[in-house]
């Protein structure tokens, strides 16, 4: 039995990127590393035949302890300075959060397990300047709150790496 499932799945591994191609369907392209900058790290892949380069980085600190919880800055040809916040977890419907960078209070809203800047031109502003960044938000279910801290220590090169290998469409 174990024989026939192996031989199955590995059937299924070889036909499906075969039939893809068959299709024409484009293959995304995996993630292509354009460096580490001290606890940011940049990266560039493709989507639908266009690059979306981003910086991210790891919570330092998370309260209630958890894994996954990371701060991102995307950008698309279409948009840029996108900031989004993943909890580890499913905020409740309409939670509000908010990320403090020294005096600078950054407000989010949410969607799922993320939060998005509502503006992402002053959080990116802010997170020049900044040491660290704290999002406080509603734990999952609700109860109490979530207080996560981000090293903004390197953000600034991983934003320019990102930036240059994803320059803003001219105008």
């Amino acid at each position: 039995m174990r024989r026939v499932l192996l031989l199955t799945a590995l059937a299924a591994l070889v036909t499906v990127p075969a039939l893809a191609q068959q299709r024409g369907g484009a293959q995304p392209a995996g993630p292509r590393k354009l460096g580490d900058f001290s606890d940011w790290t940049a990266a560039v892949h493709t989507e639908n035949g266009q690059k979306v380069c981003y910086a991210f980085t790891r919570a330092s600190r998370t309260d209630p302890q958890r894994e996954g919880v990371i701060l991102t800055v995307t950008h698309r040809a279409s948009s840029r300075d996108q900031v989004a916040l993943s909890a580890g977890y499913a905020y409740p419907r309409n939670a509000a959060v908010t990320v403090a960078v020294g005096n600078n209070q950054l407000a989010f809203y949410t969607a799922n397990n993320s939060a998005f800047a509502r503006d992402g031109r002053a959080a990116v502003q802010a997170f020049r300047g900044g040491a660290n960044a704290v999002a406080r938000g509603p734990r999952a279910g609700g109860r109490g709150t979530a207080t996560d801290t981000f090293s903004l220590s390197g953000f600034s090169a991983a934003y320019d790496a990102i930036s240059q290998e994803c320059p803003a469409a001219r105008r």
